[in-house]
């Protein structure tokens, strides 16, 4: 389940939508804006002439029994038609909302773009979008403002088989099993409903990291529900240890059910470029205090 990864975290390109381009913007501090993003990928047609020219590219195919998907990504997959592709709005949405405009850095990747639209999409399908934000989207580009994302990896999945690549104890009974994933789905809810989780500021790239990339706090959630604990927090703070760096701890908070006793465990991740990485692994966390 891991997507390929591309660094390109250097110069950045201008960002370019169908036949028009704009320069990309980047955060007060001079730093690029990144963002590392989990949502869905919907194709909009940007103008009425760009809709016949899809439905005149249809036309000669046998596509009897086919549903309107189905129909689309033949077209689209067939590279005489890929000026299409080009010409699509391709819109990332973020809990129904759309969020994003997206654009490779890299043309072949509009390929990407393809597979991402799925011929029989179910309301559990996920993509992952990681890149740099840009400006907003004129109007009159596809009639909506919303940031332009020039994106360098972009990933499909839908939720089952991602809990499905979690790892599970060897030998394990079907019904410990099936507590784990329940655990699981449920820690992967919790970062995805996370209020404006957009994926653009550090903490959201790193809890969106550690949804995707990190088994670990899926593991450690099911064994708190088997100790009687429930997961009663997640927080992400600036890590004591950053430096020229931006390194954030991530602390997941369980609370038991009968002594209302909390134990804490953290991870730290580096968000400081575009692949955020995993700087230590998960262990217990323990608060200091101020006592001057």
């Amino acid at each position: 389940m891991e997507p390929t990864d591309r660094i390109a975290d250097a110069t950045i390109p201008p960002i370019a939508l169908g036949e028009r381009t704009a320069a990309p913007t980047v955060q007060t501090n001079d730093r690029p804006s990144y963002v590392y993003a989990i949502g869905r990928i919907e194709p909009r047609f940007p103008s009425l002439a760009v809709e016949k020219a899809l439905a005149q590219a249809m036309a000669p195919l046998d596509t009897a029994g086919l549903t309107d998907r189905e129909a689309m990504r033949s077209v689209l997959a067939d590279r005489a038609n890929r000026y299409l592709v080009r010409q699509l709005c391709w819109t990332f949405l973020i809990q129904g909302l759309e969020t994003y405009l997206l654009s490779p850095r890299d043309p072949i990747d509009f390929e990407l773009l393809i597979d991402a639209l799925r011929s029989r999409p179910e309301p559990t399908d996920l993509d992952m979008v990681v890149g740099l934000r840009g400006p907003l989207a004129p109007p009159e580009l596809c009639g909506m403002s919303i940031p332009i994302v020039a994106f360098d990896q972009l990933y499909s999945f839908d939720r089952d088989t991602l809990l499905d690549a979690l790892p599970t104890t060897e030998g394990a009974a079907d019904a410990e099993q099936e507590r784990s994933r329940t655990a699981s789905a449920e820690v992967l809810d919790r970062i995805l409903q996370l209020s404006d989780n957009a994926g653009a500021t550090d903490e959201h790239r790193a809890l969106n990291y550690l949804a995707v990339k990190y088994p670990a706090i899926y593991t450690r959630t099911a064994q708190a529900h088997a100790d009687n604990a429930s997961l009663t927090a997640v927080e992400v703070r600036p890590s004591r240890l950053r430096s020229v760096r931006t390194v954030l701890d991530v602390v997941f908070s369980y609370t038991h059910r009968q002594t209302d006793v909390t134990d804490k465990y953290f991870v730290r991740v580096d968000v400081s470029e575009q692949l955020p990485f995993l700087v230590t692994k998960l262990s217990p966390f323990y608060d200091i205090y101020d006592r001057s």
